[in-house]
């Protein structure tokens, strides 16, 4: 198709590019007109570009007033929009948060998620559940914070194991007044917000100053608190005297690129991130960067005044200009570290090369297997792709599918897909596989979906009637295997069936252990997802019970808060904000769902 590239406008501004109605790229420029047309000179253009510009039959423009909009909108339509070939850093939907429940006489200390959280019971966002956790634990081996549900809190009647370890004072046999647990949620709260350093000028003050009104039993508790405080100091591996500060770090290599982020709040690590790029999915580290750093600040409430990138950017004045436009916060990039952040500075840049060394060993691993797999099948063609199924049910009940792709890189999650299975072949194998066949070969038109290799969970009935349908299908060119468990169900045991009869492996081969992998990771996969589906189902009967509550209520309870389980956590008067929900019937929810 011939594009019209003479209406395009030399202003600042983002383009879109389609490929039959959907966005596959979505780009910024500072002169409109000669970027777009670099796409579709006659230079030698990198593969995703010569992907791009083969693909393309529509382009669309939105011109802004200068460079920060462009690059700010090119952030948020990529987001939006999902383009197949932009690099997407995204972080989760939530964020976790250390959240205290003050609304309660002897609070709890619990990791939550959410997107945004601003009031008093929120620290955070962390970067990682493991540095929640992390966290978490520090402040219950220093201020002894219960981390028990409410409910679970309410029914005890002596201490628990956390009690035993020195993790928790035992509020619930009351071991401890309400007045000195909500000192220690105070302390621990301040010992967040603060340094290390600060905390333990504080704890020694209190020292002095309880022993000077002899209250010396009080003196020693904080004196304890102070050894392990010291002693959490000295167990991290790194340590900073930097504030807040963000690093981040991006390594190429082998045509991959790797990227690091580390968060410090209040002279804490919080954790680390990485991410794994392939080389024909980023024009240069620049870009990289630029939708690393505004991808992780898009959100995030804690954005410190301090940035070190390790890879010199010559946009740094335009992405400090997004985040000042964006949040009215001025933040600094710099790329020379103090001497006091050096070690953090080396260690990110190590994780940004690591990442992509664990992956090529991983993806050595892979190919040797797809290569020999290929080999042991007598398969003239590579194998590139495999899809593998699987069916579960509960005694002919809440049946699931599950369908796994590996690559020559591994398991490809974001290809998984699980398959409900109506009622009428629940129970039924043959029926099942059937209907799921059916259901994914009208995916397979697309060449990057399309398996080489189709692997059943099942012996030759199985087999013969998976090969019957793909014979059948457009597709016929899709090789067929089963995996038949062994006797008693004992690993190394299992048979390999293919058109040809069954397949002779070395049991300690690569091929073999990869089959193997690839069954229990469907396996895995289609049980975890029946499993839930069945809990799901007695739950929502559980809701039928409740007295008072019908179609209209279920579904405005539903609504609010999603699904069965946060009903259950939900306070009564949470309950109650709906309308038609009165004390009783909250009530009635909150002991038929617990």
């Amino acid at each position: 198709m011939e594009l019209n590239l003479k209406k395009v406008p030399e202003t600042p501004g983002v383009y879109k590019f389609f490929n039959n109605s959907e966005i596959i790229y979505i780009g910024k420029a500072k002169n409109l007109k000669k970027r777009v047309s670099s796409y579709f000179g006659n230079a030698q253009k990198d593969r995703k570009t010569s992907q791009i510009k083969k693909l393309t039959d529509q382009i669309e423009t939105f011109t802004t007033k200068n460079e920060v909009e462009a690059l700010l909108l090119e952030q948020m339509l990529i987001r939006e929009n999902k383009p197949k070939f932009n690099i997407l850093l995204r972080d989760d939907k939530t964020y976790p948060y250390i959240y205290f429940s003050l609304d309660h006489d002897f609070p709890s200390v619990s990791l939550k998620r959410t997107k945004q959280a601003v009031d008093e019971k929120y620290f955070g966002p962390f970067v990682s559940s493991y540095a929640v956790k992390s966290s978490i634990k520090e402040i219950q081996k220093i201020f002894k914070i219960r981390n028990c549900s409410d409910n679970t809190f309410a029914s005890r009647t002596r201490p628990c194991i956390e009690h035993q370890m020195k993790r928790c004072s035992a509020p619930c046999v009351k071991n401890i007044t309400s007045n000195d647990y909500s000192e220690d949620i105070t302390s621990a709260k301040s010992y967040l917000s603060s340094s290390d350093s600060q905390t333990i000028d504080r704890l020694k003050k209190e020292i002095e100053v309880s022993v000077s009104t002899l209250a010396f039993e009080k003196a020693a508790e904080i004196r304890d608190r102070l050894n392990r405080l010291t002693l959490l100091r000295e167990e991290q591996s790194v340590t900073t005297l930097a504030k807040d500060l963000d690093i981040f770090s991006a390594y190429e290599d082998n045509g991959y690129l790797g990227v690091c982020i580390i968060v410090v709040r209040r002279g804490k690590i919080r954790g680390t991130k990485t991410n794994l790029i392939k080389k024909g999915y980023f024009n240069s580290i620049e870009s990289v960067y630029q939708g690393a750093i505004l991808n992780f600040y898009n959100n995030n409430i804690d954005i410190p005044n301090k940035v070190l990138c390790i890879n010199k950017l010559e946009s740094k004045e335009l992405i400090e200009a997004a985040i000042k436009k964006k949040h009215n916060i001025n933040i600094k990039i710099s790329f020379t570290p103090s001497k006091d952040i050096r070690p953090l500075f080396s260690l990110c840049k190590m994780n940004s090369q690591q990442v992509i060394s664990n992956h090529l060993s991983k993806e050595d691993k892979y190919t040797f297997a797809f290569k020999e797999l290929a080999k042991d099948l007598g398969l003239s063609a590579d194998i590139n792709r495999i899809e593998t199924f699987d069916v579960s049910h509960f005694s002919g009940d809440s049946a699931i599918a599950s369908c796994v792709v590996f690559s020559k890189t591994g398991s490809y999650k974001k290809g998984y897909r699980l398959f409900n299975i109506p009622k009428e072949f629940s129970g039924n194998d043959i029926g099942s596989l059937e209907n799921v066949l059916n259901r994914r070969l009208k995916y397979f038109d697309d060449k990057d979906i399309k398996p080489d290799l189709i692997v059943i969970d099942g012996g030759k009935t199985q087999l013969k009637f998976t090969r019957s349908i793909i014979k059948a299908s457009i597709h016929n060119d899709i090789k067929v295997i089963s995996i038949a468990k062994g006797g008693n169900r004992v690993r190394a045991t299992e048979t390999i069936f293919s058109a040809n009869g069954i397949v002779e492996f070395d049991k300690y081969s690569k091929s073999y252990l990869l089959l193997q992998e690839m069954r229990d990771e469907a396996h895995r996969f289609a049980i975890s997802a029946q499993r839930k589906k069945k809990q799901n189902a007695i739950k929502k009967s559980k809701l039928d019970l409740v007295p008072g509550i019908g179609q209209v209520l279920k579904r405005r309870l539903l609504n609010k808060f999603k699904n069965i389980k946060s009903i259950s956590e939900a306070s009564i008067e949470d309950l109650m904000t709906l309308n038609g929900i009165n004390e009783k019937i909250a009530q009635e929810i909150k002991t038929i769902l617990n």
